[in-house]
């Protein structure tokens, strides 16, 4: 039998969960990153968690437990602090999955809200970014239809982390609705 995955909005009372399951996503990378650049990346996932500026965190939960959550930020000046990027639509960042939950579906329905979500606020395109060491997410995200926006490219230190966009109007005319 499978589990029910349930994707909802978070409230405030989920930020420490949702930190946990951040912490737990993204430990890996820890492993393979300088030392002071996981710090400073720790330190960014932890205040965007636990800062105002998301538009909306969804979360998907087995069980009542949260396994999974995403921030969706109306602007890159709002997602980044980078108005000079000039996206003013939204962008979904800091996707995760609990490691015990990988393989069931969850970031993939997670996109799927964060995507519904942006087509109810009149937006007409979703982005993100991502950088190479995280190739497993990449291919999600061009499997569900996002395509590279190079122009939205930005160097963190020596990474360069990758703009994404998917196009909603495209997404819901070729898939009925179904990235």
């Amino acid at each position: 039998m499978s589990q029910k995955i349930i994707i909802r909005e978070a409230e405030n009372k989920d930020r420490n969960a949702i930190a946990k399951v951040l912490l737990d996503a993204y430990h890996q990378y820890s492993e393979i990153m300088p030392e002071p650049l996981w710090l400073e990346y720790r330190k960014s996932l932890l205040d965007s968690v636990h800062g105002d500026t998301p538009l909306v965190r969804i979360i998907a939960e087995i069980d009542k437990k949260i396994v999974g959550s995403a921030l969706l930020f109306s602007s890159s000046e709002t997602a980044y602090g980078k108005p000079e990027l000039g996206i003013h639509s939204p962008i979904l960042r800091l996707l995760a999955v609990s490691p015990s939950a990988r393989g069931l579906g969850v970031a993939t329905l997670l996109i799927r809200d964060a995507a519904r979500r942006s087509l109810q606020l009149g937006a007409t395109t979703l982005n993100l970014h991502t950088s190479e060491m995280m190739s497993s997410a990449i291919k999600l995200y061009q499997r569900l239809g996002f395509n590279r926006a190079y122009e939205t490219d930005l160097m963190n230190g020596d990474t360069l982390v990758q703009g994404f966009r998917l196009d909603l109007l495209s997404s819901v005319r070729s898939t009925a609705g179904q990235i």
